[in-house]
């Protein structure tokens, strides 16, 4: 696997927090991300690594199956070397490829610092208040930016399928949607050459397989990773959770890359379903999908 990596300097992302941040509700804590004075901090700036994430857009909640939610993977991510990790299109057949099609872009240091500036200017800033429309089973939109001294969150409903008049909503937090769903729709717009990501270590989400019985799935094939189901993610709905790195991760691969979604996977005298979730590169083991759901 080929990965590009380029350590930046301690300067690498220098933004300021900006004040405190405003209560909800308030007309700076409604969008207004420029407002307040810059804080001053004595701490020298650490420097970051390769894989230390600078900005993510995911979604969270929603109406969708529960082990959807557990491996469901980020609209885009952005570290500080520089590479960009999106989706890919994915050929429109049922079933659909058992795995992701993942693509790194790669950009420079320098529009790194711009994305994580831009980021905060649009409103993503821990406390901003973007209210709460009228609008059931829709996923919250969460933005993170990491900047050189902290970080910054906010997580909005509905970001996008909010009506324009719904009442649930004041004049400035409609702005403030606005605002920030433009520099989404600029994130996930970027345009590099790209290239197929292959992840140090690939999670695969188990639990019992129940046949369709519309014959998609093939013939049951043998699973080459950790023993299945391994942990439990939920043990309420009985999701499961291995991963596999080095050899194990090769062979996983592999198999999967010939493999759907309905593939039937044997492992101990039984048949699993399994979802495929590629680690990022701030990710480690089953543990860093535990929260996504």
């Amino acid at each position: 696997m080929t990965r590009t990596r380029g350590l930046l300097t301690a300067a690498a992302i220098p933004i300021l927090l900006l004040g405190a941040c405003a209560r909800p509700g308030t007309a700076a804590g409604a969008g207004d991300a420029g407002a307040g004075e810059p804080v001053t901090e004595s701490a020298a700036v650490p420097t970051p690594d390769a894989d230390d994430l600078a900005l993510r857009v995911e979604y969270r909640g929603g109406f969708v199956p529960p082990d959807y939610l557990l491996g469901r993977l980020p609209l885009v991510s952005v570290y500080t070397d520089g590479r960009v990790i999106t989706d890919g299109p994915v050929p429109l057949i049922a079933p659909g490829p058992a795995l992701p099609n993942l693509q790194v872009q790669q950009i420079s240091p320098a529009e790194v610092r711009k994305l994580t500036a831009d980021a905060v200017a649009a409103g993503v800033r821990s406390g901003a208040d973007f209210g709460v429309p009228g609008v059931a089973d829709v996923p919250d939109t969460r933005i993170t930016v990491n900047t050189g001294y902290g970080t910054q969150t906010v997580s909005v409903n509905a970001l996008r399928e909010a009506q324009s008049d719904d009442p649930s909503l004041s004049a400035a937090q409609k702005a403030a949607r606005k605002k920030l769903a433009a520099f989404v729709d600029r994130l996930t717009a970027l345009k590099a050459a790209s290239q197929p990501y292959r992840p140090d270590e690939v999670a695969a989400l188990a639990g019992p397989y129940t046949d369709p019985g519309d014959g998609l799935g093939g013939k049951p094939v043998d699973w080459p990773g950790p023993a299945l189901p391994g942990e439990a993610l939920n043990p309420a709905l009985d999701i499961h959770c291995v991963s596999a790195t080095g050899a194990l991760k090769d062979a996983v691969w592999a198999a999967a890359e010939k493999a759907n979604q309905q593939t039937p996977w044997v492992s101990g005298g039984k048949q699993w379903r399994v979802m495929f979730r590629p680690l990022l590169p701030d990710e480690s083991g089953c543990a860093a999908l535990r929260s996504a759901g």
